[in-house]
């Protein structure tokens, strides 16, 4: 008898972002280079601080060995005290666990709070790698449906009934795909929902460094987060070193333990070398940083001016990162117009329906991955395009 592969991962989608490479390899150059607006990646490169620290770090004979679970001591010590000041809370060194990418930070938090059968609800839309990742554990998803008239965030009420069969809440914030920065007040309220319900609060924020001081929450600010609040973060996206998958977890101590017990099985601990690196590199690119910040923010007013000349697009969320835009092609998928403007347009983005139920008018575009001008180059290409054939 013929074995046959595990059914529920023979049964997902190809990973959705090298088919959209494989569309745009469809291009053939006709109206100007490629627009890469598709997978997340820092439109600049690091800075040369850090590829130094990084090739001292990688050719030290101390980095070769296995390191803590949890972390390099340095790394987390370097953490806490960031995020502390960063939210103006007391966070610990105990209270951190470092990852390789944000990705991984979810699967352990994931099998650290839920098992085959439970039920952890999300957002529609929602994190495509959350999805997977839950089905791939046997573990159920629920979702809330966003109203986009509301920004895409989720109706509070509607939270209120669906987080009380689940065991988590798993929340992008910046938000992946649509780009909203959830209010403070809103993740206070979103917290005491999940609090009230015996539900983990998962609250993934890849994209926290590009956004405003003044849209941070102040959830570690409240004495009971480590009553119910795990945080993800990604310094892959933060120090433009994607290819070096670095991500970290804050949460109470006990869940820290658990992670590390998950953490043994997958991976043992993170790259030792780039962990080294990035503690060197919290403090000292903090300017660097928030000049990141101020281009990511011309590049989205960039965004608003390009859009403002279409009034067959809308743009109907926009934050950190992302802009999700609705295309004025009614009744035709967002799949056919993306790959359509992949190979004709020079134009590489996500289609909605990887996202999601009911995602069909949408396409995500990764503004921040490229410059003012490319940016600005939209325009003329997006009025030109009259959709699939």
């Amino acid at each position: 008898m013929k074995p046959v592969l595990n059914q529920i991962v023979d049964g997902l989608a190809v990973p959705p972002i090298p088919e959209v490479q494989e569309w745009a390899r469809g291009y053939n150059g006709a109206v100007g280079p490629l627009i890469d607006l598709s997978q997340a990646v820092p439109g600049y490169p690091p800075p040369p601080e850090l590829l130094n620290w990084l090739g001292e770090q990688a050719s030290s004979p101390a980095m070769m060995g296995y390191g803590r679970i949890e972390g390099e001591s340095v790394l987390r010590n370097a953490y806490a005290n960031h995020v502390s000041q960063f939210y103006q809370a007391r966070v610990l060194p105990e209270q951190t666990h470092i990852t390789s990418g944000c990705n991984q930070a979810f699967i352990a938090s994931a099998i650290a709070v839920a098992g085959a059968g439970d039920t952890v609800l999300m957002t529609n839309p929602r994190y495509f790698n959350h999805a997977t990742t839950l089905s791939m554990l046997g573990i159920n998803t629920a979702y809330v449906d966003c109203d986009p008239e509301n920004s895409f965030l989720p109706d509070i009420e509607t939270l209120r009934e669906a987080v009380k069969t689940a065991k988590a809440f798993a929340l992008v914030s910046p938000n992946n795909p649509t780009g909203s920065v959830y209010p403070s007040a809103l993740l206070s309220e979103i917290f005491e929902v999940c609090q009230q319900a015996g539900t983990w609060l998962i609250l993934d924020e890849t994209y926290r460094d590009f956004m405003p001081v003044s849209q941070r929450h102040n959830l570690l600010r409240q004495r009971q987060w480590v009553d119910g609040l795990i945080q993800l973060y990604s310094f892959s996206k933060s120090f433009c070193i994607p290819g070096q998958r670095l991500g970290a977890i804050v949460a109470a101590e006990p869940v820290v333990a658990a992670i590390a017990k998950v953490m043994d099985n997958i991976q043992i601990c993170a790259p030792r070398a780039v962990q080294a690196a990035i503690a060197q590199a919290i403090d000292p690119l903090a300017d660097w940083q928030a000049e990141n910040l101020q281009e990511i923010e011309r590049r989205s007013a960039a965004m608003n001016r390009v859009f403002a000349d279409l009034p067959r697009w809308k743009i109907s969320s926009m934050g950190a990162y992302f802009a999700y835009v609705r295309h004025p092609f009614d009744g035709q998928n967002s799949a056919e117009i993306a790959r359509e403007l992949a190979q004709v347009a020079g134009i590489s983005c996500l289609p909605g329906t990887y996202f999601g139920e009911n995602q069909e008018a949408y396409l995500r575009l990764a503004f921040a991955n490229v410059d003012v001008g490319t940016i600005e180059g939209l325009g003329a290409r997006l009025k030109a395009f009259r959709g699939p054939a």
